[in-house]
């Protein structure tokens, strides 16, 4: 495979609709033009990643297996409307957890880069011409940490929104 930049989005509040502690297929709500913007993403060769926070395991709301099955659904719904998501990256830490091994503080949660590092590391990315989509400052903060650019979407059409970065970059 060759080497390609990459875009990381935060899942709640950016690919879907954030709504607390979700895992489950029926309480997923796709933000508008999230398919719209994958598939421009992946029309332009870019890797797409979802890098998330899921304290909700550290805090016993769910499971990491609820999770993953989580995330292949979203990467199956999203691949039926043609848009390709290549991977998940999930942080299932919180230092106030109550569910021991995920009870600590760790490199992956969010604002620290261990969610990206880890991608490049199992993925042929070239950090020149990625960028991260998130929906909080934290998001920005571990783009910065990482050395990409980070963008704050706050609401609206996610992909007008990436077409308004593709456009400046």
């Amino acid at each position: 495979m060759k080497h390609k930049p990459a875009v990381f989005f935060d899942r709640d509040g950016v690919l879907n609709m954030d709504r607390g502690y979700i895992c489950k297929p029926r309480e997923l709500s796709w933000m508008p033009g999230a398919m719209e913007a994958i598939r421009i993403l992946n029309e332009e060769e870019y890797w797409i990643f979802v890098v998330t926070n899921q304290s909700g395991i550290a805090r016993g709301f769910f499971t990491e297996e609820e999770v993953y099955e989580f995330h292949e659904f979203m990467a199956q719904e999203a691949e039926r409307q043609e848009a390709i998501i290549h991977s998940f990256y999930v942080c299932p830490h919180h230092p106030e957890g109550t569910m021991g091994m995920h009870s600590c503080i760790c490199n992956c949660r969010m604002p620290l880069p261990g969610l990206i590092e880890q991608a490049c590391q199992e993925w042929p990315v070239s950090l020149n011409g990625s960028f991260l989509v998130s929906g909080t400052q934290r998001g920005i903060e571990t783009a910065a940490e990482a050395g990409i650019p980070g963008f704050l979407f706050a609401e609206g059409n996610l992909y007008e929104f990436v077409q308004e970065i593709l456009k400046n970059r």
